[in-house]
């Protein structure tokens, strides 16, 4: 399987994941929709695992609706495999334009040095409990530095994480100097883990906490088994996760309706 499938194939089975939390998956044909139930557009995301044609027009105008009834941005996130012209003219035709084109990375844990960065005021840990979740949901909120009008959202939707040992969702929080400062998520997928929700608190940003954590969590994928972890970078991250063993295979071609032009 090329690194680009595997890619698509872990996006898709976490975004599949996110959406049986809260039950709100939507499916027809190639094109899936999930919701956090959060005022963010970066948290709900509609996907086509093909390239799209008239027949999904429909399933785009109830997609649309079910986001506007529910009062939630969202972004349309077309991978390689959904890519054409056909699939651009209908989202354009639809009323979405293109948002941005986000890197989509690789990083091979085979060649992963065996040591973590050794760090004597970093402490990561992962989440097992409930009063740890709350922290993790605590520094990921104000990493992310979401308006806090959402917070009660956002603390409803990590409140349904499971974080049970057979989970496929493995969720760190880092520690500085005794301090929780950084998060990030692994989902776990066939032979490959993707990396999401990787903050830091702005005041510790720039300390390499970031790369800590995310060597971290590509250590932990490794001892589950997976040969591969995937992520999507932020301008920010790119970097940072170059530093960690990750490179770029591909752009995923990001879409917003009119009055969405932003993306973290």
């Amino acid at each position: 399987m090329s690194l680009v499938k595997i890619i698509e194939n872990t996006f898709f089975a976490n975004g599949r994941y996110w959406g049986s939390l809260n039950r709100s998956l939507f499916v027809s044909g190639p094109v899936w929709a999930m919701n956090t139930g959060i005022e963010s557009a970066d948290l709900n995301m509609v996907w086509n695992e093909k390239p799209l044609t008239a027949k999904d027009n429909k399933a785009i105008s109830i997609i649309k609706e079910n986001y506007r009834n529910a009062g939630l941005p969202f972004w349309w996130w077309v991978f390689p495999c959904a890519q054409s012209q056909t699939t651009s003219d209908i989202l354009k035709n639809e009323g979405f334009s293109l948002v941005d084109n986000i890197p989509s990375m690789v990083a091979d844990l085979t060649v992963l040095p065996d040591e973590e960065i050794h760090n004597v005021d970093v402490q990561i840990i992962q989440i097992e409990n409930r009063e740890n979740l709350f922290l993790w949901e605590d520094v990921s909120f104000r990493g992310f530095e979401f308006p806090p009008a959402i917070r009660l959202q956002y603390t409803k939707f990590v409140n349904t994480f499971n974080i049970r040992p057979d989970s496929p969702q493995k969720l760190f929080l880092a520690f500085f100097q005794g301090e929780p400062v950084a998060n990030s998520l692994l989902f776990c997928h066939e032979n490959a883990g993707g990396i999401y929700f990787v903050s830091t608190l702005p005041a510790y940003r720039k300390k390499s906490i970031g790369l800590a954590i995310t060597l971290a969590t590509m250590q932990f994928a490794r001892k589950t088994g997976a040969q591969y972890c995937t992520l999507q970078s932020s301008a920010d991250g790119f970097r940072v996760y170059q530093q960690a063993g990750f490179k770029e295979y591909c752009r995923v071609a990001v879409y917003g309706l009119k009055n969405q032009q932003s993306i973290n």
